[in-house]
């Protein structure tokens, strides 16, 4: 007979669960898309989700615009604690943030949600491939912000710039 193990004192399920992000995605990330499966094969959760913003084409790639109001936190150099920072923040996330749209000329971008295990692992070459670079001048930052994933809201980061130079807008109907 094999006796049953006895869990340590002040544990719980979540102390064995390996830290995951979730990323918004809304071009070539996505599934299908020509960065999806070198970047992204290894997801454990894919769903479709909306957030708002201004979509730009800047030619071989598009760009996003987000409202200064809804960013929650700003991405930095150490992907565990933005998986932390993420987590920390889901908990306590209200279920109509998303929904509730932001003052100004802002569209429902559709893309998807992507988690991904190991952030520390994950994140760092899709940070290099947006031109994220935490305390230097980038193309793109990583921002935390609400997304409507089907019937739920969750912030995810997104990779977002700051001003569009060269880009003409998109007319979200295209997304689809």
């Amino acid at each position: 007979m094999i006796p049953k193990k006895t869990p340590s004192k002040h544990t719980t399920d979540n102390d064995n669960r390996e830290p995951v992000i979730t990323l918004f995605v809304y071009g070539t990330l996505k599934k299908g898309f020509p960065n999806h499966d070198r970047y992204c094969r290894n997801a454990i959760a894919i769903q479709p989700a909306n957030v708002w913003g201004r979509l730009y084409d800047l030619g071989a790639y598009p760009a996003l615009e987000v409202p200064e109001t809804s960013i929650r936190a700003h991405g930095t150099a150490d992907s565990r604690a933005d998986a932390a920072t993420q987590a920390r923040l889901n908990a306590y996330m209200p279920q109509h943030a998303a929904n509730t749209p932001p003052l100004g000329d802002w569209d429902r971008i559709h893309g998807e949600c992507i988690t991904l295990p190991n952030p520390a692992k994950n994140l760092p070459p899709i940070d290099y491939l947006e031109g994220f670079r935490p305390g230097r001048p980038s193309l793109y930052q990583r921002v935390l912000l609400a997304a409507h994933c089907q019937t739920t809201v969750l912030l995810c980061w997104i990779f977002r710039v700051t001003q569009v130079a060269n880009g003409e807008r998109i007319n979200p109907m295209w997304q689809g």
